[in-house]
């Protein structure tokens, strides 16, 4: 294994500590399996990266024969989540007739909540991530309880099957004394039910980039639509120059007041030549505005490119 270099060492630690919130930062060369990281070893709310690893575990059960992309699924109204939900209009009094793939497409381009605990619950549930995580040797990745029962907990509250959609889980955060708030988001951040080191994302994202999770189609295919990605065009890529290509996934957790929580971007880069770095810039907490968040993403990248050339 090579060393890593030096101006990249000092610029990711540089970038970590003049950013004023929890950040962690992890960049490893998929090819030479060096990395680069600050605060790589803790572990921070990942929000929706986390559709990274259902998508995993979705395509292994494809790799296995035991879905396939035109496997047929009706997205019911009780399996409306909270938040961000484009699949949600779709979704009539019978339901809403897709497919496996449809529902992939839209969870990782689009970070549909709704049409990923869909998948989430196909292949097994939140322990069927977590046992895909373990059997693939992807350390330093946890895995939460399912959207609904994660953003109730982070809120303070108990998820109850009646706020499907999300309307009621709204209402009921909204009547919650800013003290209950605080307090719930507190035990949140202190221990994330979600948490993932940055470094532990980097390895599992490299293992994806080598192909040592999924057959060569399936892992074609995935790096495919993450590429396609439709959120957090101004984070990670903001920092891209032109033959440079990013197959990314972002996470965003709840605010409350000025303070924004699980603000993440995690992909892998690829150099106009094919070098590949596997990327992770995680917030676990900040008062910064979206700028300097998005800013600090896209040093890290332009810091990766400047150092490659």
């Amino acid at each position: 294994m090579q060393e890593p270099p030096a101006a990249l060492l000092n610029a990711v630690q540089a970038l970590g500590a003049a950013f004023h919130g929890k950040v962690a930062i992890s960049v490893r060369d998929v090819e030479q399996g060096w990395m680069v990281a600050w605060n790589g070893e803790r572990a921070n709310p990942q929000q929706s990266v986390s559709k990274l690893w259902v998508a995993i575990t979705v395509f292994d059960a494809i790799d296995h024969r035991r879905l396939s992309l035109t496997t047929p699924v009706t997205v019911r109204r009780a399996d409306l989540t909270v938040f961000h939900q484009p699949i949600l209009p779709l979704v009539g009094p019978d339901g809403y007739r897709t497919t496996v793939g449809a529902l992939l497409q839209c969870a990782l381009t689009r970070s549909d909540n709704t049409c990923n605990d869909v998948l989430l619950w196909k292949v097994g549930g939140p322990a069927a991530i977590r046992r895909m995580l373990t059997e693939k040797g992807i350390r330093g990745v946890g895995f939460g309880p399912g959207e609904r029962v994660l953003q109730a907990r982070t809120a303070g509250l108990t998820w109850r099957k009646e706020w499907a959609g999300g309307a009621g889980f709204l209402r009921a955060r909204a009547a919650l004394s800013p003290m209950a708030r605080r307090k719930a988001l507190e035990r949140y951040l202190a221990a994330p039910y979600d948490g993932a080191t940055a470094n532990g994302v980097t390895l599992g994202l490299s293992l994806l980039g080598q192909r040592k999770l999924l057959s060569p189609a399936s892992t074609q295919r995935l790096l495919s639509i993450m590429l396609a990605s439709k959120t957090g065009p101004l984070r990670l890529k903001s920092g891209l120059r032109t033959g440079w290509r990013m197959a990314h996934k972002t996470g965003t957790g709840q605010e409350l007041g000025n303070l924004a929580t699980g603000y993440n971007d995690v992909g892998l880069l690829t150099a106009p030549n094919g070098h590949r770095y596997a990327v992770a810039v995680m917030i676990a907490s900040t008062r910064q505005p979206i700028s300097a968040r998005m800013r600090l993403m896209g040093n890290v990248t332009r810091a990766i490119i400047r150092t490659a050339q």
